[in-house]
C-alpha cells in the first residue's frame, strides 16, 4: 500500500523526498505559471484602486440601493435644520454675525449693528 504525503514527509518534519513546489520551500525565480496559447487573452485596464469607470457608477448605483431615498430626504432634513439651529445658536458670535449671517438675504439686516455718531465714544 503506498503512504500518502503527509505520512511520507511525517507531517513537515522531514523532507519526504518528493519532487516539485513544496509550500514550504521558496520558489524559483523566473518561474512562470502555465498560459495556453487557446485560452483568452485578458488585459488589465486602467483602474484607480480597482475602480474603473463602469464599477465606480456601479458602486454609486449599489450605494443608492442600500440607502433607500426616503432615509436620504430624513438624513438631508435632520441636517440642514441641525445646521440652521446651529447659525441661530452662535448668532452672539462676533465672527459669525459679520461673516454668515449679514450675507444672507432677507435676514442680514436684522444682524448689521450700526451705532450712531453720537453714542460712538471713539
Amino acid at each position: 500500500m503506498l503512504r500518502t504525503l503527509a505520512r511520507r514527509a511525517q507531517y513537515g518534519l522531514e523532507s519526504g523526498g518528493a519532487r516539485g513546489i513544496h509550500p514550504w520551500s521558496p520558489r524559483e525565480h523566473g518561474y512562470k505559471s502555465f498560459k495556453s496559447r487557446y485560452g483568452p487573452d485578458y488585459k488589465i485596464g486602467p483602474h484607480l484602486f480597482g475602480l474603473n469607470a463602469s464599477n465606480g457608477l456601479t458602486a454609486y448605483d449599489s450605494l443608492l440601493r442600500i440607502l433607500p431615498q426616503p432615509q436620504i430626504y430624513l438624513a438631508g432634513g435632520f441636517g440642514a435644520v441641525a445646521g440652521i439651529f446651529a447659525l441661530f445658536f452662535f448668532d452672539g458670535v462676533p465672527r459669525v454675525k459679520t461673516d454668515i449671517l449679514q450675507k444672507l438675504p432677507f435676514v442680514g439686516g436684522f444682524y448689521k449693528n450700526e451705532v450712531p455718531p453720537e453714542d460712538n465714544p471713539f
